[in-house]
């Protein structure tokens, strides 16, 4: 797992006295000339969230986020308060501006053993993996924030405990393989459909996705790419840092690498890659969205950089894992869908994405 540097207060997360109701978000109906750049731009004067609000709409538009259509109607997520007065938005109440804490109270972590008296589920997960788990970010961050309020509407406060053990490497084995902890948190599920024999697959079940975030592909401004089907990527020079998946690269019959199409280079760090765009001995940088977007505040190459705008590489699920040997799997992965389930019809889950999307692009 690779550290995001994502961090900041939101500033619809504080509490006051004082304040008013209004509504956020809601319902746009396509017009002429639009494209999710302008949308994004006029609503959040930010052509940059063209991203957020397509990533909020992929049923909806489908795999090309050029390719919307004039009367289509779409939901505009709530960021940072924005945009206001659409039908269908949620109410909400902004607050006047309050001090934030440096670093914020992470969500329920337990650093020793619970009794097994008094908890029925141990959760693992770890830090350096922000926005979407980490102790240094908001509530722990994204996935941290929504397990722990599915966990609480399937099993109440007293069912679960959320673990933070830093070494990634033993999450799935041993710690999960032996039942030492129940289900972990965030990870991707590879195809397994194609590649059923894939060692995630093959050992262990995945819960609903918790979050699904948009890998995108980062070219240089001098050298952009067309990219509206597979086929233009074939030939091309593609760079993700060694130990970041890869299973997206051959997913849905793409065998880009399995059938040697790209050529993949994986040097250390994400800088790495950025440094070898900017050198030209790479074509595109493939990332998700956040980890790009971060790198590129930090590097400086906002006036270099550009971000494949015609489609995602790919979607990918954050799950929770439950290990196929636990004898309890298949209730493990229903209680956690039946408490997802529970707070997407409540609106937890959508506060809980509005107030992290707006933390994360505060930043950004």
């Amino acid at each position: 797992m690779k550290k995001f540097l994502l961090g900041a207060a939101c500033a619809l997360s504080v509490v006051s006295t004082g304040a008013f109701a209004q509504s956020c978000g809601g319902e746009y109906k396509i017009q002429g000339g639009d494209s999710l750049s302008l949308i994004a731009d006029r609503f959040y004067k930010d052509a940059r969230k063209w991203s957020a609000v397509y990533n909020a709409n992929v049923s909806t538009i489908g795999d090309s986020p050029d390719r919307i259509r004039v009367g289509q109607k779409i939901q505009l997520p709530c960021i940072n308060g924005m945009p206001s007065g659409l039908s269908g938005g949620t109410a909400i109440t902004r607050p006047k501006p309050a001090p934030v804490a440096s670093t914020p109270t992470p969500t329920r972590v337990v650093k020793q053993q619970p009794s097994p008296a008094t908890l029925k589920v141990n959760l693992l997960t770890g830090d350096d993996y922000a926005p979407f788990t980490d102790r240094g970010a908001l509530n722990g961050g994204l996935i941290t924030e929504i397990v722990d309020n599915a966990m609480q509407q399937a099993s109440g406060a007293e069912g679960y405990a959320v673990h933070w053990v830093n070494d990634w490497s033993a999450h799935l084995e041993p710690l999960l393989s032996n039942a030492m902890l129940d289900m972990g948190f965030p990870w991707l599920q590879p195809d397994c459909k194609s590649n059923p024999t894939n060692y995630r697959c093959e050992n262990f079940e995945f819960s609903d996705p918790m979050f699904e975030m948009l890998v995108l592909l980062f070219t240089d401004a001098r050298r952009p790419i067309n990219f509206r089907e597979d086929a233009d990527i074939e030939g091309k020079t593609l760079c993700r840092p060694k130990g970041y998946y890869t299973h997206d690269l051959d997913k849905d019959g793409r065998n880009w690498l399995a059938q040697g199409k790209i050529t993949l280079t994986q040097p250390v760090s994400v800088a790495d890659c950025f440094e070898l765009l900017s050198e030209g001995q790479v074509d595109a940088v493939a990332l998700n969205e956040f980890t790009g977007r971060s790198a590129i505040k930090d590097l400086g190459l906002g006036n270099s950089v550009d971000i494949v705008q015609t489609r995602p590489l790919s979607i990918e699920g954050l799950h929770v894992v439950v290990h196929k040997s636990h004898p309890d799997a298949d209730v493990l992965v229903q209680t956690i869908n039946d408490g997802l389930q529970a707070i997407k019809e409540n609106g937890v889950y959508q506060d809980i994405i509005d107030r992290h999307m707006s933390k994360i692009w505060s930043e950004l």
